[in-house]
């Protein structure tokens, strides 16, 4: 079987989105059997990072968008994946990870590790290490500088 053709696409946007969908797959085909999604394993990385934020702090962190954000959340909370209390601002709500939420996270780290090692045995050491870094150098510029237009 011959390998598809794959251009370079002329555009960032396009190829991080191609990437990123590509890297999707790949991670939700092996949380699939856990009941996990990609989304919701990130969440779940990042509340165990951060302890307990806000949702805005959150949504930062994850540079998402508040409805993507608010709807996986609600799915995460029937679940009792997250613990919410409410925020010195009525408004504010504080979220972290549950009993349940460090379980899952528990049971599906070893999964996670071993395509974290796949994709980095195909990749190697230095394109691993810069893609990395690239990846959290363009997020950040564009997240810190409002969009950077």
């Amino acid at each position: 079987m011959s390998e598809p053709f794959l251009p370079v696409l002329p555009c960032m946007c396009g190829n991080f989105r191609r990437a990123a969908r590509a890297l999707t797959q790949l991670y939700e085909n092996a949380l699939r059997p856990f009941g996990l999604r990609a989304t919701q394993f990130s969440i779940l990385q990042a509340l165990s990072l951060a302890g307990e934020v806000s949702q805005a702090q959150l949504g930062e962190i994850l540079a998402m968008d508040s409805t993507s954000l608010t709807r996986t959340l609600a799915i995460m909370r029937r679940q009792s994946w997250i613990a919410e209390r409410p925020g010195e601002d009525r408004r504010e709500r504080l979220l972290s990870l549950a009993g349940a939420g460090e379980k899952k996270l528990a049971r599906v780290l070893p999964v996670w590790e071993k395509v974290q090692a796949r994709l980095r045995g195909e990749l190697g050491e230095q394109a691993w290490g810069s893609l990395l870094r690239l990846t959290h150098e363009v997020t950040r510029k564009i997240t810190t500088q409002g969009g950077l237009i």
